[in-house]
């Protein structure tokens, strides 16, 4: 089996769903998910504490619960096929996904936590590493990959980007860990109906072969998990309130929880966040802002980083947000729809803008992309993509860009396999560039959140310097 100097790969096998019955053969990819194909696999993963159970016993339950998860989530057993007008579909053709179980014992949890920087060793605990999601025409949507370490266990999957968002990505990890914990039934079941602007007839045509990544995967970066607290954070709202007193005009419900767009709005206007006031009616309307991450991290994280880079005053500095469309738009989507129902929401401002104003003019610069981004610019942005299809190009072009994805709401932490939470979120070398950030919910209390920062080095050296920045980091 192939190794390296601290992981052996012990076994592969291919997983098929429990039952074949699913009502549908093939789904088509939409218009937020054609832009993925040339992007890398989604990998993200969990770490844990050893569970109390032998490595035998473990990996036969993972796999047990993963045969009733594709049951319920058949696209992640198929694989891509091209119809000859160009159209690429899933089809549920239950080819499977891949287990892997590797081994690590030579790391133990704290070669991976206390590392300032993520260690590059994390990388190893995923699959269909460098793999595009195009290449899912023959390769597994789907691979989970389980390693052992010295005193603990990661579960780590790589799914096929342009089959699913983050929103579609947590669903399917909560559902695994659910019915591996014993549970006879599912709590959210995905929506397979392809009614994000599921009838368009536009294709991508790659005139060279399957597409390739758009940016330098070689490139050096730095990649470090900035941890900021409930309390940082309330400090960071108050500024934020001090000197943002925008109006709320946004309509989420519960269920979009698990989206980007999840704030409780209050009347007069100041930020808040879930933990601090619950939904009463789960079904009911509100207006709300956008998350407090846009009004307070972002902003913060855009200043510095911009700083740190020494950029020219005249240099345009530009600072995209991904964000979830499934309330966006008008009929709605259902908040489990499966698939990508994402766009990127550019702000763009002069170097000498961002530096010389104050924190209050970025915030607002950005909170104003957001909240305009309605289902007239949604649909905007569809008819706008429909006239030149295209993949998606992420990295960092100009020196000067930063791409924020996932999501501090995202349920990341109710991941219980049945012997605890995880211990920590960590992601694969998978789509990483200089300018690259990841929110990801804190673990310690509901309210802290934690981003992953990648940069070139001597950007991540700058913005560790940067007290503005540093000292809301915990």
């Amino acid at each position: 089996m192939p190794s390296s100097d601290f992981l052996t790969i012990l076994s592969k096998s291919t997983v098929y769903p429990e039952t074949q019955e699913y009502g549908f053969e093939k789904l088509k990819l939409s218009v937020s998910d054609l832009p993925m194909l040339s992007c890398h696999y989604i990998q993200k993963g969990l770490l844990f504490n050893n569970p109390p159970l032998p490595i035998e016993s473990l990996l036969a339950l993972l796999k047990t619960a993963l045969q009733q998860t594709l049951s319920y989530f058949p696209a992640l057993a198929g694989r891509f096929t091209t119809d000859s007008d160009g159209s690429v579909h899933i089809d549920c053709n239950s080819a499977g996904a891949e287990f892997i179980h590797a081994n690590a014992d030579m790391i133990c949890i704290r070669d991976i936590l206390s590392p300032v920087h993520v260690p590059a060793s994390v990388k190893k605990f995923f699959a269909l590493d460098g793999v595009v999601s195009y290449d899912g025409h023959y390769k597994p949507l789907l691979a989970v990959q389980v390693t052992e370490l010295c005193d603990g266990v990661f579960i780590g999957c790589a799914v096929n980007h342009a089959v699913m968002d983050g929103t579609s990505f947590w669903n399917f990890f909560n559902t695994f860990a659910e019915l591996s914990r014993g549970s006879n039934i599912i709590t959210k079941q995905p929506d397979f109906r392809r009614n994000y602007f599921g009838d368009s007839s536009a294709v991508i045509r790659f005139l060279d072969g399957s597409p390739k990544v758009t940016f330098d995967e070689y490139a050096p970066i730095k990649e470090r998990i900035f941890h900021f607290s409930k309390e940082a954070i309330q400090k960071l709202k108050l500024r934020a309130n001090s000197i943002l007193p925008m109006k709320k005009t946004k309509i989420i419900d519960e269920a979009d929880l698990m989206g980007k767009e999840n704030q409780i709005p209050i009347g007069n206007g100041n930020i808040t966040s879930v933990g601090e006031k619950r939904f009463k009616n789960a079904v009911s309307k509100i207006h709300s802002e956008t998350e407090s991450i846009v009004d307070t991290l972002e902003p913060t994280l855009w200043r510095s980083v911009t700083r740190a880079r020494k950029l020219a005053p005249s240099k345009m500095a530009t600072f995209r947000m991904a964000v979830n469309c499934r309330q966006r738009i008008e009929p709605r989507v259902d908040p489990l729809y499966f698939g990508n129902a994402i766009q990127s929401i550019p702000t763009v401002a002069a170097t000498g803008d961002i530096l010389s104003r104050d924190l209050r003019w970025c915030a607002q610069e950005l909170n104003r992309n957001v909240i305009a981004h309605d289902n007239a610019k949604v649909r905007g942005c569809v008819e706008e993509w429909e006239k030149n299809p295209r993949c998606f190009p992420l990295g960092n072009f100009d020196g000067a860009s930063m791409t924020m994805g996932s999501s501090p709401r995202f349920p990341m932490y109710d991941n219980d396999f049945g012997w605890g939470r995880p211990l920590a979120i960590r992601s694969g070398k998978a789509n990483k560039f200089d300018g690259k950030i990841s929110a990801f919910p804190g673990r310690d209390e509901m309210g802290s959140v934690d981003l992953e920062v990648c940069l070139a080095p001597e950007t991540m050296a700058g913005l560790e310097l940067d007290m503005e920045f540093m000292q809301y980091v915990s």
